[in-house]
């Protein structure tokens, strides 16, 4: 029930997801009585999915904490129950992130070891693309904490990405080993000093979609901003891209000579590509999908999930935190 056009594009997107994995099998929560005539028009992927009516959806502008006491009867709620029951190996939501993090860390819990889970996500590079995280779940970040990132970026890379090694950066106001705040320059000594990873050093936003780095670690507060900045920049430029083509008949006549490549590059860029940010850290998969996107951006977020369990990216994870575990400081909190 969650997204700007849920649920159909929720349904839908399922439905392509359906297609490109065949052994797929769904279950849906939310009001019947909307998801039911939708389904009807979807009759294959009807026949593999489990409908179960919930009376409420958790709304997009709800605080987590509130969430937290709404009852155990919202669609988002018995979904992530599913998955702790062993009922479903992932959950897939286009809802309130903030619900979705907060409900999702207390049912499902954080794999031993992990202080925080982060939110990871796809950026496309000149390159490839590479994997930032954390984009939101913490603003204010621990030494401790970047280092655990880090080690979740890899092994996403590894697992879910298929590279090897993957060079791992730490987002910063400048390259220079003097420069940024105590806690990431502590955390670069450590990382430098982790034989398991392959540090590269500190990175520049500008720095990002030039691919000098496959997995991008940050606090919570500027990974955010980097995103939704980059997310404008991408608008902006389509935009004018769209009142140049507009701009005269002679520059749509010419636009005929270049709309292979033009179609091309649009598609590279398409946000849609890259949807489907990761929890990670949980000992369950859990991805949030982009609120604003269609049916094949949610299968996006699908295939991400689908790749994860494949992958045993949790079980892999754990492991390495495991083996890590006597390296890494405590990190302090007040009982």
């Amino acid at each position: 029930m969650g997204g700007d056009r849920a649920p159909e594009s929720i349904l839908r997107g399922a439905n392509i997801a359906r297609e490109r994995h065949p052994n797929l099998r769904f279950k849906v929560y939310g009001d019947s009585a909307r998801l039911e005539p939708i389904l009807k028009k979807l009759p294959k992927l009807r026949a593999i999915t489990d409908n179960t009516h919930c009376a409420l959806s958790i709304p997009d502008d709800l605080k987590a904490a509130q969430a937290l006491r709404l009852g155990a009867d919202s669609s988002m709620r018995r979904a992530i129950e599913a998955v702790k029951k062993g009922e479903a190996q992932a959950i897939i939501s286009a809802g309130n992130t903030g619900a979705l993090m907060a409900l999702s860390k207390m049912l499902l819990g954080s794999v031993p070891g992990i202080h925080r889970p982060a939110i990871t996500a796809f950026f496309p590079t000149e390159s490839n693309e590479c994997v930032l995280l954390d984009l939101g779940a913490n603003v204010v970040c621990s030494a401790d904490n970047l280092v655990q990132f880090a080690l979740m970026g890899h092994v996403f890379g590894e697992a879910v990405l298929g590279w090897k090694r993957p060079r791992i950066a730490l987002l910063n106001v400048g390259t220079e080993h003097q420069k940024g705040r105590d806690e990431i320059r502590d955390a670069a000594a450590r990382l430098q000093d982790n034989s398991a990873l392959n540090y590269v050093g500190f990175i520049e936003a500008n720095h990002i979609p030039q691919g000098r780095a496959d997995v991008v670690v940050t606090d919570g507060f500027s990974g955010n901003i980097a995103l939704k900045m980059a997310e404008g920049t991408a608008s902006l430029v389509s935009d004018y891209f769209r009142q140049a083509f507009r701009y005269s008949w002679l520059v749509k006549i010419g636009y005929l000579f270049i709309r292979p490549a033009f179609n091309k590059l649009r598609a590279r860029l398409d946000p849609r590509r890259y949807n489907g940010a990761v929890f990670l850290g949980l000992k369950h998969i859990c991805i949030k999908s982009h609120g604003r996107t269609d049916a094949l951006g949610f299968a996006a977020a699908i295939d991400v999930a689908v790749d994860m369990h494949q992958q045993q990216t949790i079980a892999k994870l754990s492991s390495l935190i495991e083996a890590q575990q006597p390296t890494q400081s405590i990190e302090a909190s007040a009982l």
